[in-house]
């Protein structure tokens, strides 16, 4: 009986595991992983450079409250907070411009045009003209 019971959930979650989005998600989270790696090499090593460079090499992540106080001390790290901001918004718009040139890049699936329908007009023509019709008979 423990058997049946304990075969029955192998085959239960061999069907879920094999179902298709699982495996879409499986290969989604893997390549979001190796695509996060790229992004991050790609803001830390050449844009926060730049960055630095352009704003004469400011480091928010000394700023504590209050100011000057000794590390390992109670003070406030809000400006590792700022630079995690700073770095996020970075992040999302070299994204975005990766996701605007791919999408320029793909080739655009040709829309299928809608058969022409009849005009306003005409759909009002046959209105009248079935309710003179009905009224007729």
């Amino acid at each position: 009986m423990e058997k049946e019971k304990a075969k029955g959930f192998i085959n239960e979650f061999k069907a879920f595991i094999m179902r298709g989005n699982v495996l879409d998600m499986a290969v989604g989270i893997v390549i979001g992983g190796a695509f996060t790696a790229i992004v991050t090499a790609l803001v830390q090593n050449i844009i926060m450079p730049i960055v630095g460079f352009a704003t004469g090499g400011i480091d928010f992540t000394h700023w504590t409250f209050p100011p000057n106080a000794a590390e390992g001390s109670s003070a406030i790290t809000y400006g590792v907070f700022i630079q995690a901001v700073v770095t996020f918004l970075i992040i999302a718009f070299v994204v975005f411009l990766i996701v605007k040139a791919v999408n320029k890049a793909m080739p655009k699936e040709k829309e299928e045009e809608a058969p022409a329908g009849p005009t306003e007009a005409e759909l009002l023509a046959e209105i009248r003209d079935l309710l003179k019709e009905k009224n007729a008979g």
